[in-house]
């Protein structure tokens, strides 16, 4: 990859240039970390046999995720416990606005979501009790050295664990309610990008690290299932909002030029960001013994997410220049999700599913961080019964974006130049695999 030269530029210049982005990214780690269904970072991982149908769950009561997608149908679940894992396996390239020399492929890294339920209550009982944690969101990206948008993204690295406490009770055999306390029990940040200044003599660029931990924060999870027949099950579900804050974040500059250590000496960043509520419904159809399929809706608040406002305990960028705003207008998302089981024999069950996720981030606003776009998958899994009471759960998701592209003048029109022009494309693979005790 070519190495372009970067000009000097003065402190007032990179302010009104570069200060807007230099946190930029953080929000999105959060959002990524938080509790988003839909676009986004969103690769939804939870529970194995959910993931090979499609991530369908609302209308369904296979197991003890159905805390997750639905604490409704959670009172007709099976009691049990569960874990699984995945490995998602990210294929991102950019193509810079103008640019004749190919592509640029990130040096992605694979990361390990998790997923673990466990379910208590009388087996033909009208009340359940459970417990989960899940990383519906992860992410590590890392960019060449010298690739075009350095400036506003060079390294991302998040992490997030999530806990849910879940009550059900079924008020008849065919209506039932459930809620959940969730809560982001951790959230780590690690960013990193350029900034476009450099100290005499040196070849680098000075260079911004901001890390840190999200507050721990509540929320909740309603559900209803209404079960007209054996063969019917329809259910309504809703996540609330949660405003993630980091409170205390580090921001560690690096090849800073001496005569600039007044305008850069902020070590500090507090931002609050607001995170999207989810409403979705689902069917779930039996037309055989054998045979389930199951649909999905799902729409993801994230117009609440208008801008991104930063504080800092000193200096970053200029005189008095303590802290930084940058536009998102993100705009309410919808996902679709269809999915299909079949039990082929006593012991073995295949499954299938497919999904299309719109994009929440509008045209011109796409950032390095989040090259975000309209989004369509495909799903399989299984379960093999080991014995009467344990089993093992696998699945397989690939998901492909479609090609997003912004100009500079789009940018420039947007308001929204604190980001890179050129075009992104997307691949994610994941398998998964889990594992399940029946009590």
């Amino acid at each position: 990859m070519a190495v372009h030269l970067t000009p000097r530029i003065t402190p007032t210049h990179f302010h009104h240039m570069q200060v807007k982005s230099l946190l930029l990214a953080g929000g999105a780690l959060l959002a990524a970390s938080s509790g988003a269904y839909a676009s986004g970072f969103q690769v939804g991982l939870t529970g194995q046999k959910n993931v090979g149908m499609g991530g369908t769950g609302t209308g369904l009561y296979l197991d003890q995720a159905s805390q997750f997608y639905n604490p409704g149908a959670f009172a007709f679940a099976p009691t049990g416990f569960q874990v699984g894992g995945n490995m998602a396996i990210p294929r991102i390239s950019f193509r810079p606005d103008g640019a004749d020399q190919g592509q640029r492929t990130l040096q992605n890294k694979n990361v390990f979501p998790f997923s673990g339920f466990v379910g208590f209550g009388p087996k033909e009982g009208k009340w359940r009790l459970g417990l989960g944690a899940y990383t519906p969101f992860g992410s590590e990206l890392h960019y060449a050295q010298g690739w075009e948008g350095r400036y506003s993204l060079t390294d991302i690295n998040l992490r997030s664990v999530f806990v849910q406490a879940t009550a059900a009770y079924a008020i008849t055999p065919q209506l039932s309610v459930g809620a959940g306390l969730v809560m982001l029990a951790y959230g780590d940040v690690d960013l990193q990008r350029d900034v476009p200044i450099q100290a005499q003599g040196s070849a680098a660029p000075l260079h911004a690290q901001l890390t840190g931990k999200a507050d721990h924060k509540l929320g909740y999870n309603l559900g209803v299932m209404f079960k007209p027949s054996d063969k019917l099950s329809v259910g309504i579900s809703y996540r609330s909002a949660i405003d993630a804050h980091v409170s205390s974040g580090d921001v560690t500059l690096t090849n800073r030029p001496a005569s600039l250590a007044s305008s850069f000496s902020a070590t500090q960043f507090d931002v609050t960001l607001p995170l999207p509520d989810v409403y979705s419904v689902g069917l779930g159809i039996r037309p055989s013994d054998k045979l389930l399929l199951a649909f999905d809706a799902n729409l993801v608040g994230w117009s609440r997410y208008q801008n991104l406002q930063f504080t800092y305990n000193g200096n970053l960028g200029g005189a008095g220049v303590t802290s930084s705003s940058s536009k998102r207008e993100y705009q309410d998302a919808l996902a679709f999700r269809v999915g299909a089981q079949y039990k082929v024999t006593d012991k073995f069950t295949l499954r299938a599913g497919t999904f299309y996720d719109f994009s929440c981030v509008r045209d011109g606003f796409v950032t390095p961080e989040t090259p975000d776009a309209d989004r369509i998958g495909a799903t399989a899994g299984f379960t093999y019964e080991i014995g009467s009471r344990f089993g093992i759960d696998g699945s397989f998701l690939f998901e492909d974006f479609r090609k997003r592209s912004q100009t500079q003048d789009d940018l420039i029109s947007n308001g929204t130049t604190d980001r890179v022009a050129g075009t992104y494309k997307t691949t994610i693979s994941v398998p998964g695999v889990g594992l399940y005790v029946k009590f």
